[in-house]
């Protein structure tokens, strides 16, 4: 006779079940935080299986993060994190919300963010006077005006109210969840991205080379240029080779420039630039324009007690020794010029590899000073030409004694 199997062995639960059942006793608490899959989606709400062989429901209230373009997210078989609203099986089904859930996530992951100093993607759904409103994963937070990006001078409203719907990257400055306040900043995060390409874009600029930007601003001692993601400097000795008054005669912000990467402090982390080392210096020039012997005309621009210097073209200096000055004796060169005087020159020297030029004012003034013609006096006219003969008439050969005989 064959041995029946035991019946109370076939009656114990297997370890799944068991643990199914330890799971169905635990007692779900308002605000935990759940996983469930989508059972039914109509115009009541969201039927969500939770397990616990129990069900619940997301109003459509508490389901108003979901977007068209998160539609797809959320489709029957799909599974969710759902907020414990109400346990108490209300019409026999947990009251759940996907908004708080998405809250509850958010909050955690900002909390992260305020730790670890990353960054995170926002949407501006809104503003005011005091900066913008901007939507995180479902989540409202605030970006205060001097964390935002606005145009200094600009009316920052008309500039946010042009940005609706923009998806920007922000930083996070502050959570309190309890106080349900998150504050954000645009202008943190846009700098930190700026520092990782300044970082790159330092590590590929070469010296020497010419590079392509865009002016971002201007002060009194220069230009900025954007070359993709790090600014230069070009300090306003470097705009031309000739004398500079003001930036903005030679460059204005937003204008294209091609520039000379003159210096790389990778260090320091700073790109001086040029804009007058991608032109012929004015020596080069002045090598093809200027011999010796020629006069010009110069303006001085400067005194010393050994002579005066004399500009002759926009950038090309040369010295007027105190000894071509003028014929004179003099103590100083004030006695015959003074700084801004315009005068005529003679280049006595030049050395445009040496950037040397001599310079002459005695020399130039003989030069236009015309020699003094005068016609030769005539030579008197002979009494007597050999080979002719001429009757000359005497009166008074004997002179006044003669005269007075005969009286």
């Amino acid at each position: 006779m064959a041995d029946e199997p035991e019946v109370g062995l076939q009656l114990q639960p297997t370890m799944a079940e068991l643990l199914e059942e330890s799971e169905a006793q635990q007692e779900l608490r308002r605000g935990d935080v759940v996983e469930g899959q989508i059972m039914r989606m109509d115009s009541d709400g969201i039927l969500v299986s939770i397990g616990h062989k129990s069900e619940g429901v997301v109003p459509q209230r508490e389901a108003r993060s979901i977007t068209p373009s998160s539609e797809a997210l959320y489709q029957v078989g799909s599974t969710v994190q759902v907020l414990v609203l109400d346990a108490s099986h209300v019409d026999g089904h947990i009251l759940l919300s996907i908004d708080k859930a998405r809250g509850e996530s958010v909050w955690g992951l900002l909390e992260d963010l305020v730790e670890s100093g990353g960054t995170t993607q926002a949407k501006i759904t809104g503003f005011n006077r005091g900066g913008a409103v901007v939507d995180v994963g479902g989540l409202q937070a605030f970006i205060p005006l001097s964390q935002t990006i606005v145009p200094p001078g600009s009316d920052h409203e008309a500039v946010l109210a042009g940005r609706l719907g923009e998806e920007i990257t922000v930083k996070v400055l502050e959570v309190n969840r309890r106080r349900n306040r998150a504050v954000l900043s645009e202008r943190a995060a846009n700098r930190e991205q700026r520092e990782g390409a300044k970082d790159q874009l330092l590590d590929s600029l070469a010296e020497g080379e010419t590079r392509h930007g865009r002016v971002t601003g201007t002060s009194s001692f220069g230009a900025f240029v954007d070359l993709g993601g790090a600014d230069g400097l070009i300090h306003i000795s470097e705009l031309s080779w000739s004398p500079v008054a003001s930036v903005e005669d030679v460059v204005k912000p937003g204008q294209e420039v091609d520039v000379y990467i003159l210096r790389v402090d990778r260090e320091a982390r700073r790109i001086a630039l040029s804009l007058r080392r991608l032109e012929a210096t004015p020596w080069d020039r002045a090598a093809g324009q200027f011999v010796v012997g020629q006069v010009v005309t110069g303006v001085i621009t400067k005194l010393t007690d050994f002579g005066a210097f004399a500009r002759i073209d926009d950038a090309v200096e040369g010295l007027i020794h105190i000894s071509e000055l003028t014929d004179r004796q003099i103590r100083h060169p004030k006695e015959v010029v003074g700084v801004g005087d315009s005068i005529s020159l003679k280049i006595v020297s030049l050395d445009s590899d040496r950037h040397r030029l001599g310079l002459s004012l005695k020399q130039a003034e003989i030069e236009a000073t015309p020699t003094e013609y005068r016609d030769p006096e005539p030579e008197p006219a002979p009494l007597f030409v050999l080979g002719t003969s001429s009757e000359v008439t005497v009166d008074n050969v004997e002179g006044p004694e003669a005269d007075e005989n005969d009286s």
